[in-house]
């Protein structure tokens, strides 16, 4: 697996930066790649999820929060610089062993940090019975993308704040908030992002890709669908697998 480098520069890049390079790589790469990352504080909806079922907009207005919806399903998420989002591409027909190796390879590597880490249900990674770590996948038809987040020092209070999961999905996990079901990291031991991040890349990478100049400008050409008003909204059809072209 090689781990992607983008171009040095002095640009802030939004969290659907991030979203359409994983699409670009997966039309454009035949190499297993891993992206690490970061945005500012964002909210990003999964591909069928009810944006006002789901989000505090205007919270998330006051706030400079971006609210954004990505190709995956799973449920909602918020991210800020203290949470590391973590994607890899690969190929592969087996979706099902493909998104469980990758959660349990994850989970191993916690364990090898000195976390007590363990794949929960079908998605999320639990660390002293909270969740850390949640996972989506969708797939182009060739191509796989599986991103996940882990919570090193985020914000929970804001993304309890954005975030408005209903009533009957939090008591259907027994529990009373947000707060009472995720953690970060640093709540069990070191959380250093900028140490988590050469550990996963040597983890899971034997070399790295450099991106060119080119391919940022074909990137920031497929960001323009993610930004579409109807797209975040809900109100399009929702791309499947064979809408994706290489």
């Amino acid at each position: 697996m090689k781990n992607i480098v983008f171009p040095p520069d002095e640009t802030v890049r939004p969290l659907v930066f991030y979203l359409a390079a994983e699409e670009y790589l997966a039309r454009n790469s035949e190499e297993e790649c891993l992206l690490l990352w970061q945005a500012g504080p964002t909210v990003i909806l999964g591909r069928n999820q009810d944006l006002e079922a789901e989000v505090n907009m205007q919270f998330c207005g006051r706030n400079g929060i971006d609210v954004f919806r990505r190709k995956s399903g799973g449920g909602c998420v918020y991210a800020d610089r203290g949470n590391l989002m973590i994607s890899v591409v690969t190929g592969g027909n087996d979706k099902p062993f493909l998104f469980d190796r990758f959660i349990s390879s994850l989970a191993l590597f916690l364990r090898q940090r000195g976390f007590d880490a363990w794949p929960s249900g079908r998605n999320d990674i639990l660390v002293g019975g909270r969740k850390v770590s949640g996972s989506a996948f969708y797939s182009t038809g060739y191509r796989n993308v599986i991103h996940a987040t882990l919570l090193c020092h985020e914000d929970i209070d804001t993304m309890q704040m954005a975030l408005t999961p209903s009533g009957e999905k939090l008591r259907s996990k027994g529990i009373s908030s947000v707060r009472q079901r995720v953690a970060n990291l640093s709540e069990f031991g070191e959380a250093d992002i900028g140490a988590l991040r050469a550990a996963l890349t040597e983890f899971f990478c034997d070399g790295e890709t450099v991106l060119e100049e080119d391919d940022i400008v074909r990137i920031e050409s497929l960001m323009a669908a993610y930004l579409d008003g109807n797209f975040i909204a809900g109100r399009k059809h929702w791309p499947q697998a064979g809408d994706f072209s290489r």
